[in-house]
């Protein structure tokens, strides 16, 4: 049965949602462990190995206690694990709107249409660019996002080149996300508004409020 399904879980808790078009709002954020990537600037490293076993029933019964329709299910990379997608049709199934943080390096083409994917397409600044898997742009619809964790200017002509090669712009919301310590967001926002372009600037909501403090 799907209820006594595991997945391997770094951490629960419920937190003002800092990224995405859902930013600010309350929600309940689910860690996997686990990520086959090795992105540069990682922040959440120590999900790479720590977490335990827990079944779908209660990872559910966990949430609920939240009192908010907002659940997103992040990492790591969740799809790394088989388990994920079953979590992610069963938290739509108990009328949660779901939000999936991916790295997109994973197929992407059984995750249930209901959840709002984040597929985040790396850049060069991030060390793993090789590891994009651009099929997956297949399966991003509209209400999905694509993100793109900006470095420095070679990351931003980089992202500039890929949005117009592969044709996003009004295909789905684009974010451009400053990398927390190497570029100030007010530097992105001026490249963004001298080349007129159509993405959204999006900080790290979070960090502002708590800085890097895991389960915040």
């Amino acid at each position: 049965m799907v209820l006594s399904k595991t997945i391997r879980i770094n951490e629960i808790f419920l937190s003002i949602q800092g990224e995405s078009s859902r930013t600010g709002l309350p929600t309940s954020f689910i860690r996997t462990t686990g990520c086959p990537l090795r992105c540069h600037y990682c922040d959440t490293a120590y999900a790479f190995h720590q977490g335990r076993n827990m079944t779908i029933k209660e990872i559910g019964d966990k949430i609920s206690t939240n009192k908010t329709p907002f659940v997103t299910v992040t990492g790591g990379e969740p799809l790394a694990q088989k388990s994920c997608l079953s979590l992610l049709e069963f938290l739509c199934n108990q009328k949660y709107k779901v939000s999936l943080e991916t790295s997109g390096a994973i197929d992407l083409s059984q995750v249930d249409r209901r959840v709002m994917k984040v597929m985040d397409l790396k850049t060069p600044g991030s060390g793993e660019v090789d590891r994009n898997l651009y099929e997956n742009l297949n399966f991003i619809h509209e209400h999905d996002e694509i993100k793109f964790v900006i470095c420095d200017r070679e990351d931003y002509e980089w992202s500039k080149n890929i949005i117009e090669k592969k044709g996003l712009i009004n295909r789905s919301h684009i974010l451009f996300s400053p990398e927390h310590e190497s570029l100030e967001a007010h530097q992105l926002a001026k490249w963004i508004l001298d080349d007129k372009i159509n993405v959204k600037l999006q900080i790290q909501l979070h960090k502002y409020l708590w800085g890097n403090v895991p389960g915040k």
